[in-house]
């Protein structure tokens, strides 16, 4: 009796030590359906993938993407010379989207272009202290109104409604073109660069900060701390902006402010000025300034 009561205690001591462990290999091990919610959380940070890189520009600072029916082309401001002299010798040159020059002489006679947007055929230049227009089928330039008080025009972005934004980074301000009359819209703007119209807001890189301004001119912070200046800004998507510092860094920047470094060209001396971009491809394009080049890179995640 007494052997077969050690018997049954042995039977259940064995049971119940089976049964626990095979419990804490359970909760151990995700099931199908965790493993997938993991994964789905899981994101691949943001990424540059060069292209094509091509020199021989004159000091490129602006880059701009234009597609007319099914020729897409890349306008090129060059300033061909000091950033902040009317001397004349600027111009833009148009690259086609393999890199290669399709006419670098397109538009001379420029004193130091920079910012570039288009509207109704028009090509709109931030020229020192002259908003240039610029007839894209007639490669003529057809208008040149003087910004009051100005001494460094740097971007310009249009709205949908035609409305034309200019930035004066020394004055730190924002000009605005509506009804055929340039006038200053916005002021103490440190640093004013880089310009962005999306829907009815507008988007400033100024200094190390990106910037949100309603139409009422309510100003809040998307994302500060970028480690040189601001130069261009381009959405990509979700709320999220690519910003360049013309020192040579790139970043990323989400919406709720994080920012990745995508790029940083300072030990190798190349700028990255206002940036250019692609939303069909993906493709980012960087004016390196000083460096007389563009370089193609295309965004991976």
């Amino acid at each position: 009796m007494r052997f077969a009561n050690r018997l049954l205690h042995l039977s259940l001591y064995c049971a119940i030590t089976a049964s626990t462990i095979t419990m804490a290999i359970a909760s151990s091990e995700p099931t199908l359906s965790n493993t997938k919610a993991a994964s789905a959380v899981q994101t691949t940070a943001p990424s540059l993938q060069p292209i094509w890189h091509i020199e021989g520009l004159r000091v490129p600072e602006s880059v701009l993407v234009y597609q007319q029916n099914a020729d897409k082309y890349l306008f090129v401001s060059e300033i061909d010379g000091q950033g902040n002299v009317a001397d004349g010798k600027g111009g833009v040159a148009i690259l086609n989207i393999d890199g290669s020059f399709r006419h670098h002489d397109w538009v001379r006679g420029l004193n130091a272009p920079k910012g570039l947007a288009t509207h109704g055929g028009k090509l709109y230049v931030a020229d020192l202290t002259e908003l240039v227009i610029i007839d894209i089928a007639a490669a003529q330039v057809v208008a040149k109104i003087p910004a009051p008080d100005a001494v460094f025009l740097n971007d310009v972005t249009i709205d949908a409604q035609g409305t034309v934004y200019i930035s004066d980074t020394r004055k730190n301000r924002v000009y605005r073109y509506i009804d055929n009359e340039l006038s200053i819209w916005l002021e103490d703007i440190e640093a004013a660069n880089g310009l962005k119209a999306i829907d009815e807001n507008l988007y400033i890189a100024a200094n190390d900060r990106l910037l949100k301004v309603t139409p009422t001119k309510n100003i809040s912070e998307v994302a500060v701390g970028f480690a040189e200046r601001a130069d261009g800004l381009e959405p990509v998507g979700e709320d999220n902006f690519i910003v360049s510092c013309w020192a040579g860094i790139i970043y990323y920047v989400y919406g709720d402010g994080r920012m990745v470094e995508l790029l940083d060209s300072r030990a190798e001396k190349l700028n990255t000025a206002d940036i250019g971009w692609d939303a069909q491809t993906q493709t980012l394009y960087v004016p390196t300034f000083l460096g007389n080049s563009v370089k193609a890179f295309r965004l991976t995640h």
